[in-house]
């Protein structure tokens, strides 16, 4: 390898990132709940060698919901699944901050590590839709206060994987000595949210801690990842986004002592042997979405606002404040582009469904779009949201790989076993083992 190698990860979500994915002729319809589909794309993706299967989630849905959201498998029951049909690939699911505890969080991470032998990773929320609260009893925290909680949580939830030292288990049968009293800790932890006595009753992983992702691209999103993340997941819709993001996060984990953090975008690549090839995949895919479906589906980001109100061909309504404490993020592009572009309602509402996006067109282009961001973006790889999960895996693996192993940027040999050692980040060591000191 003479250049940077990209790292890919495989989102695991239904059928796919299109909305009506389901209705495609590859998949199967019940593709959200059908654990044959989701085994056969996971070791696809592991023979690829591809890096980690990452899985999203909400904890809220009603009748406006998309098709994969309606009828999914919890993340942390499906990846301890799939631990034992794969055996390097990375497994990182979607936890949120907001609406659980953290000691069972902490167990549930700490056991599928253990599991997989060391390649867990948890994605970080805050669960931005108000409508979560109505399924736990509690009031829907605002947008400050969410990241607030999510910090003490990570804080809590990575001290009580520290709770045993290393080599604290000796189960030595002759002198029946189970473990070393001396290298089990309380956390004792008294917070503003929570308290915690600790310690936790499974050991630590081959990797020390399950990996960090985060999600979050508000400022406090990414006050946060500055303090804790290993790697982030972001949705940059194109180059300049992806170097001002890039450029404004490691900044941020820099202020607090930390080496540069992962940068993974998500991306849905539409490619063909031609650019008309990709062209027809991408009509094909548009025509399965209606007005009614591309409304909606905008709406999602602003509470769930209804958009059939207003002229379809008319300008992008002013909403004020709608969606600031849901995506935020998310909105604050929408209504950019809308006005930067003078958009109609309809142009932003198919575009937000479903555009063609940056990877779009022969593998020759993709593959320039993949290298221009690792190169000039700093990111470290890309997570395939694909449209049509089967077939943008197919694409990339069958395609777009070759070109890239070609020019020096992939390459198929890693027989990293651990998620940290596939994403290049060190060991975590325990806080409470002593670091040998040489002296003369």
């Amino acid at each position: 390898m003479s250049k940077k190698r990209i790292k890919f990860g495989l989102m695991l979500q239904g059928a796919g990132g299109h909305m009506n994915s389901w209705r495609h002729e590859k998949v199967p319809a019940d593709a959200s709940v059908n654990f044959d589909y989701y085994r056969e794309l996971a070791q696809a993706a592991e023979a690829a060698s591809f890096d980690f299967l990452f899985i999203a989630d909400g904890l809220h849905i009603n009748e406006k919901s998309l098709p994969h959201f309606l009828n999914r498998f919890e993340p942390v029951a499906l990846l301890s699944s799939l631990a034992s049909v794969t055996k390097q690939i990375g497994l990182a699911g979607t936890i949120s901050t907001s609406y659980s505890d953290p000691f069972t969080i902490a167990r549930q991470l700490a056991s599928l590590d253990n599991i997989s032998n060391g390649r867990a990773g948890w994605n970080v929320v805050t669960s931005p839709l108000a409508g979560s609260a109505l399924n736990f009893g509690k009031a829907h925290p605002e947008h400050s206060l969410r990241y607030k909680i999510a910090e003490e949580y990570i804080h809590v939830v990575q001290g009580l994987w520290d709770s045993w030292e290393d080599d604290a288990l000796i189960r030595d049968r002759e002198s029946g000595v189970f473990f070393d009293a001396a290298k089990l800790h309380k956390l004792n932890h008294q917070g503003q949210f929570f308290s915690v006595e600790g310690p936790l009753n499974i050991k630590r992983s081959s990797q020390g801690q399950p990996v960090i992702f985060q999600a979050g691209a508000s400022d406090a999103g990414i006050t946060l990842a500055g303090k804790s993340a290993d790697a982030v997941f972001t949705n940059s819709r194109n180059l300049e986004e992806a170097k001002a993001y890039a450029e404004k996060l490691q900044a941020e984990v820099a202020k607090n002592g930390r080496q540069p953090v992962g940068i993974y975008p998500g991306f849905s690549p539409i490619v063909g042997a031609t650019e008309a090839e990709a062209e027809e995949k991408y009509r094909y895919l548009l025509s399965l979405i209606s007005e009614e479906d591309a409304l909606a589906y905008l709406g999602r980001f602003f509470d769930h606002h209804d958009f059939s109100q207003y002229p379809l061909d008319g300008p992008f309504p002013e909403l004020g404040d709608l969606g600031q404490n849901t995506f935020r993020s998310n909105t604050d592009q929408i209504k950019r582009q809308a006005k930067e572009q003078n958009l109609t309602l309809r142009e932003v509402a198919f575009e937000a469904t479903f555009s063609r996006g940056e990877f779009f067109g022969t593998p020759e282009q993709v593959a320039d779009k993949l290298i221009s961001w690792v190169e000039e973006g700093n990111v470290s790889g890309f997570i395939i949201n694909g449209p049509v999960l089967t077939e943008a895996l197919d694409d990339i693996v069958r395609w777009v790989l070759p070109v890239l192993q070609q020019r020096g940027y992939w390459s198929p040999d890693n027989d990293s076993k651990t998620l940290r050692e596939r994403l290049e980040l060190p060991f975590k060591q325990n806080r409470y083992t002593k670091v040998a000191t040489i002296t003369a």
